[in-house]
């Protein structure tokens, strides 16, 4: 059952499943909720596992933007509140990886295990984003929409994937299509962020886990974030994607369950 959670006239639809210690998850660009499906039932059997959708996509209002890591991180808070959580495990992913990073920083006493999903430090010292996602974001302008859709799937996953997991992706994304205006507020949101002279005030346990294979997000800006978070680890998933929690969701959700255990 979808509730509504609500930071300055901006509403932000939010569920919940399972039972155990909060674990607020945070989804990337153009995902809503429904883009933990893989891992959602076994981060379930020991959580209480707390998803919503960031401003712009799914239920939640699409204001005008451009967003800020920082606005989302207060939706994120607002979710919290809403749910009646003082404090919550958290995992974000990409473009929620970010927002992690600013709930983390900016509300250290919300955030006790910190998960950071194939997701970077923004700004300059970043490694850049790999040259297939460049030149597939200047192909898009270009292609049917659909086409470009299905080739945004395919970019994050894998290189060769499993047809039918890109078909299930795809379907999904076509059955949930993020409003423009809002998918343009979270790439703000993105392109502007810049955590790294902020990495170093984190103060929860931190857990970073990427893709070796990512072709959206550089796998090598996880040891940069690990060298900067204090008491931060990393653990890389061996020919995975961007998207590695639907392709080895089974690893994903055991890794993230040894951590906050």
């Amino acid at each position: 059952m979808t509730s509504f959670a609500e930071n300055g006239g901006v509403r932000i639809a939010w569920d919940e499943q399972g039972e155990g210690s909060p674990l607020l998850l945070i989804h990337g660009l153009g995902y809503g909720r429904w883009g933990w499906q893989p891992v959602l039932e076994p981060l379930a059997e020991r959580h209480r596992v707390l998803r919503f959708d960031n401003r712009g996509i799914g239920e939640s209002d699409a204001p005008p933007g451009p967003y800020s890591a920082r606005t989302m991180a207060e939706d994120a808070a607002s979710v919290l509140d809403a749910a009646g959580v003082d404090r919550a495990h958290v995992v974000g992913t990409s473009l929620g990886g970010m927002v992690a990073q600013a709930l983390a920083s900016d509300f250290p006493e919300r955030v006790d295990r910190l998960v950071l999903a194939c997701t970077t430090p923004g700004g300059e010292h970043a490694v850049p984003f790999p040259e297939s996602t460049v030149r597939l974001l200047q192909q898009a302008q270009t292609l049917e929409p659909l086409v470009a859709l299905r080739r945004f799937v395919e970019n994050a996953l894998a290189p060769d994937p499993p047809e039918a997991l890109v078909e299930e992706i795809f379907a999904l994304r076509v059955q949930n299509p993020p409003d423009p205006a809002g998918w343009q507020g979270q790439a703000a949101a993105a392109a502007a962020f810049d955590g790294w002279e902020r990495l170093p005030e984190i103060q929860a346990p931190t857990l970073i886990l990427h893709g070796d294979l990512d072709r959206v997000v550089d796998p090598g800006n996880a040891p940069l974030l690990a060298e900067r978070i204090p008491d931060a680890r990393v653990e890389m998933f061996p020919g995975c994607g961007h998207l590695f929690f639907w392709e080895q969701p089974a690893r994903v959700a055991a890794a993230v369950g040894e951590f906050l255990a």
